[in-house]
């Protein structure tokens, strides 16, 4: 449905990104659809943790650069993070593959994260003249500091999950032939667990970490209004269809 797919393992709810022929990029539709779906978590007392993961070679590659359905898509992608992180319930994303562009945040907007070996982090914004967004420009300096998260913005960097993991991006990271036993694991340990105490510990961590994410994600839809009224991003967007390296002139 609209690209998210949803199965249930007793009291754990799985929620797939499922568009493994776009290594799962999301457009408008499908981050309103996995709103709903968080909104439903949320409501429904047999579900006590949620694992998001994704379909295919991927968790998550960003955002869905043809330009089709792509309307209100930012609003949509702030909507999602804001269903993260305030759903009362611990959310485990399964990371395996590229977690990029917003895929990065979407990972981070979880509770914990279990990431494969093999996976990486990566924000992908300035290869086409875009800036962070869904919340990005919150999460990241809060887990692993400015300087870093500037890095990774500025860079474009690719950040391994090894890498992810000693920085405090991630907190866990296992082998690849691990990762769905290990996912699996800590999902049904979770879903065991003390759910009272978890809502509390998660708005708790919110309230220290978080209070400004409303009104980063407000500079974050400005600054994405501004940039893709840019040359440099309609050069991006003929770089891409053309597979070609894009070349910005900063206008």
């Amino acid at each position: 449905m609209n690209g998210i797919s949803v199965s249930r393992d007793g009291a754990v709810l799985r929620v797939v990104l499922d568009r493994p022929d776009k290594l799962n990029a999301v457009d408008t539709p499908m981050l309103t659809e996995l709103s709903a779906r968080l909104a439903e978590a949320a409501a429904d007392a047999s579900v006590r943790v949620v694992a998001l993961t994704g379909a295919g070679r991927a968790f998550c590659s960003g955002g869905d650069l043809t330009g089709r359905n792509t309307e209100g898509a930012a609003e949509a992608a702030n909507q999602v993070v804001r269903a993260l992180t305030t759903l009362p319930k611990p959310v485990i994303a399964g990371v395996h593959g590229p977690a990029a562009g917003f895929g990065c945040p979407l990972a981070l907007a979880c509770d914990l994260v279990v990431a494969a070996r093999s996976a990486y982090f990566q924000l992908a914004f300035a290869r086409v003249g875009l800036m962070p967004d869904g919340g990005a420009s919150a999460l990241l300096p809060r887990a692993i500091g400015r300087a870093r998260a500037a890095r990774m913005a500025m860079t474009a960097e690719k950040v391994s999950a090894t890498q992810a993991f000693e920085w405090g991006l991630v907190s866990h990271v296992v082998d690849d032939d691990a990762y769905e036993r290990e996912l699996a694991s800590l999902s049904a340990s979770l879903a065991e667990g003390p759910t009272q105490s978890y809502r509390w510990t998660k708005k708790a961590l919110a309230a220290a970490t978080l209070a400004e994410l409303d009104a980063v994600q407000e500079i974050e839809i400005e600054g994405q209004r501004a940039l893709v009224a840019t040359n440099d991003f309609r050069e991006a967007r003929a770089a891409f269809r053309e597979r070609r390296r894009p070349k910005f002139g900063g206008t």
